[in-house]
């Protein structure tokens, strides 16, 4: 949800979206440097969180973070706003921030690897006073992008010594565009055993649920509405029922309306859609 209008405002969209987690970006996705987030619209957004009942809620890190480049300067800079990623979503008691694990340019997997784990890593030490998670995304792998495979997730968390927090967050729309099979009955089975036995369930803190508009092994990122793309209905009527997943929290990611930064906050068309869809694929005992 937007948090045009300050963070309180995206509790309030979810809420009219009967919402029970929410994900947010703590501040402009596509720049360094955020605003300042002023004490009061922290108090105000962790007791609108509170009232709402919401069960999690994460921000998502800027797009611009790459912690793997072979460029010094563009490292040390991604690691400096990871820092701050992290600073805002401990001030604002969220779960995690979810980050996209990087690309490794003119470098190696290996190395890309070794620098991600070895960033995130230092950052978490240096609050040994924090809660907040780092939540490593699976890609699609477009380019030298890192974590399309959960070797590559894995062996960030071996990397940075197990550490107890970093997970793992698992889009539906990257895992198949990254080749693992969702859509199939087969596949959804085979995908979630590689994953259990390659980086450990108990890694996994979150979904992001989006149908992918390209089809599988495309290595493109392009989420489509929920039923409308590639993954189908039954790959969601799996996820949603699936009594492993039943604790974590799903998250959109799919496309929106128009939408109104002020003002009177109304449902999204869109949302309401994807929504709708999803949790009329539950079944309930």
């Amino acid at each position: 949800m937007s948090v045009a209008g300050g963070v309180p405002r995206a509790v309030e969209r979810a809420v009219v979206h009967r919402c029970d987690a929410l994900q947010i970006f703590a501040k402009n996705a596509n720049q360094w440097k955020g605003r300042p987030l002023p004490s009061d619209e922290v108090r105000q957004f962790r007791s609108a969180v509170e009232s709402a009942g919401l069960k999690a809620v994460v921000s998502h890190a800027s797009y611009l973070i790459n912690l793997a480049t072979t460029d010094a300067a563009l490292r040390a800079q991604s690691r400096d706003a990871m820092g701050d990623e992290l600073d805002r979503a401990e001030a604002l008691g969220l779960l995690g921030a979810v980050l996209h694990p990087g690309a490794y340019t003119s470098g190696s997997p290996a190395e890309g690897l070794r620098l991600v784990a070895s960033n995130l890593l230092d950052l978490v030490e240096a609050r040994p006073a924090g809660h907040t998670m780092v939540l490593l995304e699976c890609t699609a792998g477009q380019g030298s992008a890192l974590g399309a495979r959960f070797e590559e997730l894995a062996e960030i968390i071996r990397l940075m010594e197990g550490h107890p927090r970093v997970g793992v967050c698992l889009d539906t729309c990257h895992l198949l565009a990254a080749g693992y099979d969702l859509a199939s009955a087969h596949g959804y089975a085979d995908t979630f055993t590689q994953f259990g036995r390659t980086v450990g369930f108990d890694r996994l803190k979150v979904f992001h649920v989006n149908d992918s508009k390209k089809p599988l092994g495309s290595r493109v990122d392009r989420h489509e509405h929920i039923g409308d793309g590639h993954l189908g209905l039954e790959a969601f009527r799996r996820l949603v029922n699936d009594p492993r997943f039943a604790h974590l929290p799903m998250l959109l990611e799919t496309p929106k309306g128009e939408g109104k930064p002020t003002g009177p906050i109304g449902v999204d068309p869109l949302d309401a859609r994807n929504l709708e869809t999803l949790r009329a694929l539950v079944v309930h005992p």
